[in-house]
């Protein structure tokens, strides 16, 4: 089976198993899309359930950019410690706001290379943004999305932008922000790192790993 047959099997089955779902998991108020752009900077190494909680609180006592810009950044690591890498996210983020009050007017811009010039925005947290709220079609390459699709013999890259375009090649245009929300679910529930549940795996017959493992390959 190539590659692009491969991947339209395993769009089939995801949208069986998962549903067309394309919410983020991340909490935000839907008229700040800076709140979605500073929650996935720090989703970085954290858990969207972690963050979620984090920013139910940080988004109370910081209700605007300007708030954020003007942070005090030991308090601001402080108000996300338990996140991880606070120190790194901290300054990114508070940089981050000066940058879209004096550069964009206080706007998140939907272009890829406008959000990667950001302080701390790499293309999994612009594309994010981009498929999220302003609903432009995008992959987005977490380790749930690396690690399952090259499983599932979709790609054989490590890098994450490379296994961004692999994907983009295979992957039908309308399902691009579908897979990132069904492959993270899918990571999380059945294809779990360390100890995959292969024979509960509804995409058993269509992996490659899977296939290779049957036929006694690894």
């Amino acid at each position: 089976m190539n590659k692009k047959k491969r991947a339209a099997e395993v769009c089939r089955i995801l949208n069986q198993e998962y549903g067309e779902h394309t919410k983020t998991y991340l909490e935000y108020d839907e008229t700040k899309p800076w709140q979605l752009l500073f929650a996935t900077i720090l989703s970085a190494q954290c858990t969207d359930d972690r963050v979620n909680m984090v920013t139910k609180e940080l988004f109370k006592k910081y209700p605007t950019l300007e708030s954020i810009a003007r942070a005090d950044i030991k308090e601001f690591e402080k108000d996300i410690y338990s996140i991880g890498f606070y120190h790194n996210k901290a300054k990114n983020i508070i940089a981050c706001a000066a940058t879209l009050l004096a550069e964009y007017d206080g706007n998140v811009p939907s272009d890829i290379d406008e959000l990667t010039s950001l302080p701390g925005v790499g293309r999994k947290t612009a594309n994010v943004v981009r498929g999220n709220y302003y609903h432009i079609k995008s992959i987005v390459v977490d380790t749930h999305v690396k690690r399952v699709s090259k499983l599932l013999g979709l790609t054989d890259n490590e890098d994450p932008v490379k296994v961004e375009y692999d994907l983009m090649k295979i992957l039908p245009e309308q399902q691009w922000i579908s897979y990132n929300h069904q492959v993270i679910a899918h990571g999380r529930k059945v294809c779990i790192a360390r100890r995959p549940r292969c024979n509960e795996c509804a995409l058993s017959e269509v992996c490659k790993h899977f296939e290779d493992s049957d036929s006694g390959n690894v």
